[in-house]
């Protein structure tokens, strides 16, 4: 896969703009979310891994294929870092979320080995409180027994139905083995013909 890394950017308005579909990637401190991007495009060192949570500070974007972007942002629920580090962050992402007008859907990284934390409810919340597309990605599921794999995603998904009448799109993935890789795919595949039929019949309409 054709992967260019466009720049590391401080805050939305320095990120470039650009005519195509931008899906946004964001989870808590060490969810694996490195990972997963390296292994959704096929490599090793697109985006930095580290055991230390906070790696990624700033917004990330990557162009993949010519066709769709990649933007790694930072997680949320960082651990040790100071109040002023952790605003700053927090204000990244909001802004980024609210006003990036290319960005099509937030990929939400949940461990689905641990029971839904309560950053990961807010986070969630806030993004349906502002309407903003998002689909749920589960991680590392390969730590976990196959058999058990059913019932921990159930578990989180009836704690999110404690406030939601329904769920978007969910994915369970493994970055060690792959699982999941062609589902996201197609969903971004899906996602990214959408953006452009509606892009091509808004040119249309203009003629």
């Amino acid at each position: 896969m054709e992967v260019e890394f466009i720049g590391s950017f401080e805050n939305e308005s320095q990120c470039p703009v650009v005519e195509m579909p931008e899906f946004a990637y964001i989870g808590r401190s060490n969810v694996g979310k490195s990972s997963l991007i390296n292994m959704l495009v096929g490599r090793k060192e697109v985006a930095r891994t580290s055991k230390k949570p906070g790696k990624t500070q700033t917004i990330n974007l990557f162009k993949i294929e010519e066709k769709w972007m990649i933007a790694d942002l930072p997680g949320y629920g960082y651990a040790k870092v100071s109040k002023k580090q952790r605003k700053k962050w927090e204000l990244l992402i909001e802004r980024y979320l609210l006003l990036r007008p290319n960005l099509v859907c937030t990929f939400v990284l949940i461990d689905i080995r641990h029971p839904l934390q309560k950053n990961d409810l807010d986070f969630i919340n806030w993004l349906g409180e502002r309407a903003i597309p998002f689909a749920l990605v589960y991680t590392k599921s390969d730590k976990l027994k196959s058999t058990d794999v059913p019932a921990h995603a159930q578990r989180i998904r009836d704690e999110l139905l404690r406030y939601w009448h329904a769920l978007p799109r969910e994915f369970i993935t493994s970055a060690a083995k792959k699982g999941g890789r062609e589902d996201l795919l197609g969903y971004i595949e899906e996602l990214t013909s959408d953006f452009y039929l509606a892009k091509d019949s808004r040119t249309d309409g203009q003629a």
